[in-house]
């Protein structure tokens, strides 16, 4: 393993950003930690700015997003087998790649240099002087990169030149014209956006909308759903924002908020939101009901129930309770109006967002998540009444996870019946009776929700 621990001397002369790439990207790379939260602890860094908090989190979240062809160019440059570096120097020189063939605004010269100082720095002048060669003669010959054939395996081209699993891309090429296939996988390795939902109990959206213009912020507002606002590289941290902090405005992808307008919650319900951390859909079912009824917020575990009290109170919402309980053993004395099931899933529509999911999913994981949706599912439908709605939705785009658990519960329970999405959505964003979102279609995450009501 190696040893991060640097001199004040050796730090001196490191780009210490990064460093902490290479670094974080080593430790993601031997844990079973989600980037997302590596990366959290890092920016919680006082000592980084602004502007280097957001190169940090664009180089993991790039390394990340391109591995595959990051390695695919690097394997073909590198004097041995790439695979057997230390996962340190891989880093290294992924973080470098990136830079110059991602990054037009930093000089290849740049990226190299501070790659090699790096690896020269804790692994020594021979490593470094290896890094140096192979990031050199990549930088004079990237358009000579031969890519697997197009027309002998597409399955392995389209994986490799747009970095994705190839059972993914094979499954999407079983479903989806070649032409569809791509435009997602293009939609997928897009940067992020920063979707900000406007709360209306403390807020407006003229009033946000004039902050963002007149603080020269760009954004797009969200076509299917104008209360959010989708901001495109922010320079400054939005929950260091006034505007954040008093509750105004929350961080909310719209495919979320379209799941929680098809709910169509009203004052005085009685609400059963499960698997509801970090609290995002909990907050906007109680402004829905303009703070008005009771919300039970359920989640397994006790570390992300703060998130949701702290929410709540940042958002001066009083109607959400939370308990800490496993959904497949909930029970509750008295039937809800409405249950908000948002379940655990593959999360393959968030990819955009979570580049990571690409290769800590295999294909054998989606059978195993389908049935944890079918137990809390049944469960969940113990707490209906005649009248009463529930809300199935996920933030997948798999249709095992999504209308094939919806069809096989109409089919153990005869008593509930579709509502149709498009009587409460735009219907761009409904099919065959349910909420769907696509990332190459919508530009939003991919997600699903079917409304369910029981007669």
């Amino acid at each position: 393993m190696v040893n991060f621990e640097l001199s004040e001397e050796k730090k001196s002369k490191l780009n210490w950003v990064r460093y902490l790439a290479v670094r974080i990207l080593s430790r993601y790379e031997r844990s079973d930690s989600y980037l997302d939260k590596l990366l959290a602890n890092e920016l919680k860094n006082n000592e980084l700015t602004q502007q280097d908090k957001a190169l940090l989190t664009e180089l993991i979240n790039g390394v990340v997003r391109w591995k595959l062809k990051l390695d695919w160019a690097l394997t073909g440059f590198y004097n041995g087998d790439f695979q057997k570096c230390l996962n340190f120097v891989k880093n290294a020189m992924r973080v470098g790649l990136y830079q110059i063939m991602f990054l037009e605004k930093i000089p290849a010269y740049a990226a190299i240099d501070e790659s090699v100082e790096i690896v020269k720095q804790i692994q020594g002048e021979r490593t470094a002087g290896m890094v140096n060669a192979v990031l050199r003669n990549l930088h004079r010959n990237l358009d000579k990169i031969r890519y697997p054939d197009r027309e002998e395996d597409l399955v392995y081209y389209l994986a490799t030149v747009h970095s994705h699993p190839k059972w993914m891309v094979k499954r999407w090429l079983e479903r989806f014209s070649e032409e569809e296939t791509e435009k997602l996988l293009i939609a997928n390795n897009q940067r992020s956006y920063v979707p900000i939902r406007v709360n209306l109990l403390n807020s407006s959206i003229d009033k946000i909308k004039y902050l963002l213009d007149k603080n020269n912020v760009e954004y797009l507002q969200c076509e299917y759903f104008p209360q959010t606002f989708l901001l495109k590289n922010p320079k400054f941290d939005i929950t260091a924002t006034e505007i954040f902090q008093n509750g105004e405005i929350t961080i909310q992808d719209p495919s979320a908020s379209l799941a929680v307008m098809l709910a169509n919650p009203k004052p005085d319900y009685k609400v059963l939101d499960i698997a509801a951390a970090p609290g995002g859909k909990s907050f906007f079912l109680a402004e829905l009901m303009r703070n008005q009824g009771n919300i039970l917020a359920i989640e397994k575990y006790s570390s992300k129930i703060k998130s949701i009290n702290e929410g709540s109170q940042r958002l001066k919402l009083s109607i959400i309770d939370t308990l800490v309980e496993d959904a497949r053993k909930l029970r509750l004395q008295e039937k809800v109006d409405l249950i908000f099931a948002d379940l655990p899933c593959s999360g393959l529509g968030t990819l955009r967002k979570k580049p990571d999911i690409k290769w800590k999913r295999d294909t054998d994981d989606i059978p195993k998540i389908v049935e944890l949706q079918k137990e809390i599912i049944s469960n969940a439908v113990r707490f209906m009444a005649p009248g009463s709605v529930l809300i199935y939705s996920t933030c997948t785009i798999e249709p095992e996870e999504n209308h094939e658990v919806v069809y096989w519960l109409l089919d153990n329970y005869r008593d509930l019946q579709i509502d149709p999405a498009e009587n409460y959505l735009p219907k761009e964003v409904c099919k065959d009776g349910f909420m769907q979102t696509f990332p190459h279609i919508h530009g939003i995450d991919g997600a699903f929700a079917a409304r369910i009501i029981k007669v």
